[in-house]
């Protein structure tokens, strides 16, 4: 007679424990504790075997029945079905260690030593927003570039299409480190340019004025009104042409008046290492007049609240609407601008891209070798 749930939940409890058969080896069993255990009873070679395949009713007569088909197909195969679920289970631990979520945790520890705390936490979160709910649970092994071609153009579907493009190159990165480590066999990313699969954008510049509009703006900005510090904060970004948060973020410390350098050490550089800023005498006479005003021990430019940070972006770029750029001018425009016209004057390109640090600096000191016009 077949089981039912009525019946098994009908069944006492006894003193002693007993069983309920449903057929072809399936057994529910009743024990004098009172839990209600399913059991697959079966031959192997003649030996007899039993699997556990939980407790009622949290496995439900039917789930059980499933399972226990399932069971019977694969020893009529001629395996023994308890081999097979430690088999299974093995293959299940060790796509657990080589899943995408694993290994990804495994690059980011060791990609993240060098890196800002906020750029490795940005990091972490997408790929905990973006990868992980579509491959984390996938072996490293088993990713497809169709699968990875499937899960960017989803993002680039929701308009948000460089975090695509860095989703794709990050998937790259931790590929790489999978097969360096023996984790992979290959790195399925290597066979995906951005290019191939996502729509193309047009590079955005930041709004900078024509340089023929430079010296007109020098005599506005030696002309400002407004917070000393502001203006000072100007001067100093048209000699130096640094990007603005390594500008507002200038310490004491890492100015050298005697030998004319600013050191800005690698923590505070987007390239993540040190920069020499050669200091002409404009800006040693800049900086002699923010020293007087005594405005802060540790911080060139302190914010107006006292509260410890330095002034904000905003501060720059509000400075330069009052001036009658708005929407014409960035800080990050003087950086455009210098480029340009030390292009024009035949300085070294390399040269160039190294005092803009767009390249790793090697530190000179005095930078020897550089010509008269080059330094």
């Amino acid at each position: 007679m077949k089981l039912t749930d009525s019946i098994i939940k009908a069944a006492k409890i006894k003193d002693k424990d007993y069983s309920l058969a449903d057929g072809h080896g399936l057994t529910l069993y009743v024990k004098k504790s009172g839990s209600k255990l399913w059991r697959y009873r079966y031959r192997f070679n003649g030996t007899p075997k039993i699997l556990a395949l939980g407790a009622y009713p949290e496995v439900t007569l039917k789930q059980a029945r499933d399972t226990h088909k399932n069971l019977r197909e694969i020893l009529t195969k001629g395996i023994d079905p308890s081999v097979d679920r430690q088999e299974q289970k093995l293959k299940a631990a060790i796509a657990s260690e080589n899943s995408f979520q694993s290994v990804a945790h495994a690059w980011w520890n060791h990609w993240k030593h060098d890196k800002t705390l906020k750029h490795s936490n940005n990091i972490a979160r997408r790929l905990g927003v973006d990868i992980f709910p579509v491959l984390g649970n996938q072996s490293v092994n088993d990713i497809t570039a169709a699968m990875l071609i499937a899960m960017v153009r989803k993002i680039e579907s929701r308009g948000a299409l460089d975090i695509a493009k860095r989703v794709l190159t990050m998937c790259g990165q931790v590929f790489r480190y999978a097969v360096a480590h023996g984790l992979a066999e290959r790195n399925p990313a290597a066979d995906i340019k951005p290019a191939d699969v996502l729509k193309s954008t047009k590079k955005k510049h930041y709004a900078r004025i024509d340089e023929k509009e430079l010296p007109e703006l020098l005599r506005k900005i030696d002309a400002y009104d407004g917070q000393p510090l502001t203006k000072y904060a100007l001067q100093l970004m048209t000699l130096t042409f640094v990007r603005t948060s390594e500008l507002i973020g200038a310490q004491w410390d890492e100015f050298d008046l005697i030998n004319k350098q600013w050191r800005i050490p690698a923590e505070r550089m987007k390239m993540r290492t040190l920069h020499i800023v050669p200091l002409s005498d404009q800006s040693i006479t800049i900086l002699i007049e923010i020293k007087s005003m005594a405005c802060d021990d540790v911080l060139l430019f302190p914010s107006e609240r006292r509260n410890g940070k330095s002034m904000s972006n905003n501060t720059i770029l509000y400075a330069l609407y009052r001036l009658g750029y708005h929407s014409r001018m960035t800080g990050h425009g003087f950086r455009g601008i210098a480029s340009t016209i030390l292009h024009e004057e035949g300085y070294d390109h390399a040269h160039i891209e190294l005092q803009l640090a767009h390249s790793v600096s090697i530190v000179m000191q005095n930078y020897p070798g550089l010509s008269g016009k080059q330094r």
